[in-house]
């Protein structure tokens, strides 16, 4: 019994922690999305009506299909360079640790300061990118990497270069847990580098590899930071993902956005966020179980 209480004293911080930063900021949205409320002044009840919004809000729906595109192609380029690297990383490469290091130090860096330099390396007039473009004329004059047809892409490229190296140490510690026999089985049945890779790398990785891709999924979908620093959105909503037009209507100030305060909205949409986010991570682990099943 005494242990008991020990163990219980042990927890609590963790219990009181959890109540104090999970349980009733959750408590805290699902009241206000019913009401109309600035962060000031008086809550004046709404009953569904911010729903009723939320289904005619085209920014927030053109939010959800930026973040969608985001997201697929943060997940094409990040998940497949990042099982490369780390298939290249886990042979005898001479100097491969100062390279694991190398490439995961962006994913301790601020990602503000991440994307700080990576506006000014793909600035339109003096940045690096178009300096070296131009210099080798592969292009005749200055390219608009943040205009509205290719501030997307450009997001994406810096959203998963901070990225990769996070995924690569992940196939890392999954390929050194490979038994070394296979291989070397394989390999005296004459299988070449690449019959190997596809008999038993992947399908031993694949445990490994769905958690990354949910992890993967779950990060793409709620990234933001990057975005914000870069592009706040734009051009002309462009680059507006869910999160950020989350965040405008919670901290406008903070973006310079001209809209008040919206926190009864803003609850209804963080919920919104929420689930899609959710489904969308159910659906993914609804089909990699059931991939599972036929394999």
């Amino acid at each position: 019994m005494k242990r008991l209480q020990e163990n219980s004293l042990f927890l609590l911080p963790s219990v009181v922690l959890t109540l104090a930063l999970g349980i009733y900021p959750l408590l805290w949205v699902l009241r206000y999305m019913f009401y109309d409320y600035a962060g000031y002044g008086n809550e004046l009840f709404v009953g569904l009506d911010n729903f009723r919004r939320l289904l005619r809000d085209g920014e927030f729906w053109s939010s959800v299909v930026n973040t969608l595109v985001f997201a697929g192609g943060k997940l094409l380029i990040t998940v497949p360079l990042a099982l490369l690297l780390a298939v290249l990383l886990n042979t005898k490469l001479r100097g491969r640790n100062f390279l694991r290091a190398i490439f995961f130090m962006p994913t301790v860096i601020s990602t503000a300061v991440i994307s700080v330099v990576f506006y000014i390396i793909f600035n339109s007039y003096n940045g690096m990118v178009n300096q070296l473009l131009l210099r080798y004329h592969i292009i005749g004059e200055p390219f608009n990497w943040f205009g509205p047809q290719h501030a997307m892409m450009t997001v994406i490229i810096v959203a998963a270069w901070g990225a990769v190296g996070n995924y690569m140490l992940l196939f890392l510690a999954g390929l050194q847990g490979i038994p070394r026999d296979l291989y070397e089985s394989a390999e005296i049945d004459g299988a070449n580098a690449v019959q190997r890779f596809k008999s038993i790398t992947i399908p031993m990785l694949g445990p490994v590899m769905q958690v990354v891709i949910m992890l993967a999924i779950i990060a793409s979908l709620k990234g933001y930071e990057s975005i914000m620093v870069m592009t706040e959105g734009g051009p002309i909503g462009k680059t507006e993902v869910m999160y950020l037009y989350l965040y405008k209507l919670l901290f406008p100030i903070s973006t310079g956005s001209p809209v008040e305060q919206q926190i009864g909205y803003g609850s209804a949409v963080g919920f919104a966020t929420a689930v899609i986010v959710g489904a969308i991570t159910a659906l993914y682990y609804y089909f990699s179980r059931k991939m599972n099943e036929i394999f």
